[in-house]
């Protein structure tokens, strides 16, 4: 064999050899760039581990939560895999979190409004057993007068809690004023002004009567009522006709500013009869457009929280 042979047979071993070799370096460092080292997450927060967990392109799984005696709720207790394994990016890492200790002392909720009372129960995966409201002049409605267990007592998550809640001062009696022979407009602020609430509005025909003034009610002038009450009205019509071709009315009413949620309901009155427009909580300031016919014998009523706002005669 020539010299000749003999370096071009070397040559070729080595360059074969030079290129097995770089494809082997180049695999390796393309598949140590894909991996990644699992960090420890057992006693971490769930929030804390989803952001170390994305910031190495690994993806969090909740296998699911158990009671722990000495970990926090919402705190990892185990995870799959191990802290210092080796796994490739875009793989989930599962966790179980804890739902914290199963016995624990029960805050105090006297004086709470019932539905914060409520949020802080669930938190605690407790329940409310037997809810019992009563009147009374010394709490605000809603308020949380006393709880059984007693607040500080150790109670197990899964059990109940028995509540007694206020329903504020008992309404004020007062005697069924006498609607009879007014208007409707004047007995619907009559009721306004004794804390009673319209309740139907009917129609009839007595020749004998003028018309639009009410000729029956109900609870009768002198009965026993409570404010808060719904009041029934029988109003005398001498005619009953179509709606006037007066044509449609944009109605528009804005509610006031504030920062609380407020309840509008809109109440329109035609030829004797009640229909309910409108009945929602709005916000502070947000506008309300209604169509309405445009006849002198349609009254609107406005009420925000069971309280006339404005009347309306839509002429």
């Amino acid at each position: 064999m020539t010299s000749l042979m003999k370096i071009i047979i070397a040559s070729g071993i080595f360059l074969v050899v030079a290129v097995i070799c770089g494809y082997l370096t180049l695999t390796s460092i393309i598949k140590s760039e894909d991996v990644v080292v699992v960090p420890a997450l057992t006693g971490k927060d769930a929030i804390y581990a989803l952001e170390m967990l994305t910031d190495l392109r690994l993806n969090i799984k909740v296998k699911g939560s158990e009671y722990h005696a000495d970990i926090p709720k919402n705190y990892i207790i185990f995870q799959e895999p191990s802290a210092g394994d080796e796994i490739k990016k875009d793989r989930d890492v599962h966790v179980v979190l804890s739902k914290g200790q199963k016995s624990f002392l029960l805050p105090d909720l006297v004086g709470m409004d019932i539905r914060q009372a409520r949020i802080i129960l669930e938190e605690n995966d407790l329940n409310i057993g037997n809810l019992a409201k009563v009147f009374d002049n010394r709490s605000g409605p809603d308020r949380v007068m006393a709880q059984t267990p007693d607040s500080m007592e150790t109670v197990t998550r899964g059990s109940n809690v028995d509540l007694l809640v206020s329903l504020g001062q008992r309404p004020k009696a007062l005697a069924m004023p006498l609607l009879v022979e007014l208007t409707l407009d004047d007995a619907i602020l009559l009721l306004d002004r004794e804390g009673l609430i319209m309740g139907e509005i009917r129609s009839t025909f007595r020749k004998e009567k003028p018309n639009g003034v009410v000729v029956a009610q109900e609870p009768a002038k002198g009965y026993r009522v409570t404010k808060g009450a719904r009041v029934h009205l029988t109003i005398n019509r001498l005619k009953v006709r179509e709606i006037s071709p007066g044509g449609i009315h944009v109605f528009r009413y804005s509610s006031p500013n504030g920062f609380l949620k407020r309840r509008v309901r809109i109440i329109m009155n035609m030829q004797g009869f009640s229909h309910s427009l409108y009945d929602a909580f709005v916000k502070p300031g947000e506008d309300i457009r209604l169509l309405v016919p445009q006849d002198p014998d349609v009254t609107l009523f406005v009420y925000e929280d069971n309280e006339l706002i404005l009347k309306k005669v839509v002429y």
